[in-house]
């Protein structure tokens, strides 16, 4: 069904473009800058498909379709993008240690003057971890390009995170339960 439908995937996201092959989509990877700046009065739902429509509105094609998307973790109402440095991350995931925090993914489908938008929301609870153990976390997993500051397909989904309630795929970035479904009634 979708298999024959081509697609452009504007994300950098390996987990995003490993997801989209495992659906067995059909797709090419576009890349274009887009500021990431959202308004502060918006909530965390709204924050994500806002990042991911402004990422859309890069694009034009009438053949294809451009999938956005955008994942934010939030933590009490606070936002915990991606780390600036080290230091950032540490903060970060000291943060999540023994907590339970909720991730958002906006996505957006463009094609021609066709648009929607949606997101998805997972809650995440994390155990209580040492600072050496963020350090190892953070030394050997490298976790600057993901929001929170945890990728939870590696050693921080493995052994911290205790159990997730509503969808993984949407943790890793891209929350492929509603993606099919929303395409196969896009097309």
């Amino acid at each position: 069904m979708l298999q024959n439908t081509p697609i452009i995937l504007a994300s950098k996201s390996p987990r995003r473009q490993e997801l989209l092959k495992l659906m067995g989509l059909n797709f090419k990877v576009e890349l274009k800058d887009v500021d990431e700046s959202y308004p502060e009065n918006l909530s965390p739902a709204e924050i994500a498909v806002y990042i991911s429509e402004k990422k859309a509105k890069a694009f034009s094609a009438d053949d294809e379709i451009i999938i956005t998307a955008d994942t934010i973790v939030a933590l009490n109402g606070e936002i915990l993008g991606k780390p600036n440095d080290k230091a950032h991350a540490k903060e970060m995931l000291k943060k999540l240690s023994g907590y339970k925090h909720e991730v958002y993914t906006g996505v957006t489908l463009v094609k021609g003057d066709k648009k929607i938008s949606f997101y998805d929301v997972t809650e995440v609870h994390c155990k209580t971890v040492t600072e050496r153990e963020i350090d190892f976390y953070i030394d050997n997993y490298q976790p600057y390009d993901k929001a929170g500051s945890y990728g939870v397909q590696d050693w921080w989904g493995i052994v911290v995170v205790e159990k997730i309630n509503g969808s993984y795929t949407n943790v890793m970035g891209l929350p492929t339960e509603k993606l099919y479904n929303e395409l196969l009634k896009f097309i």
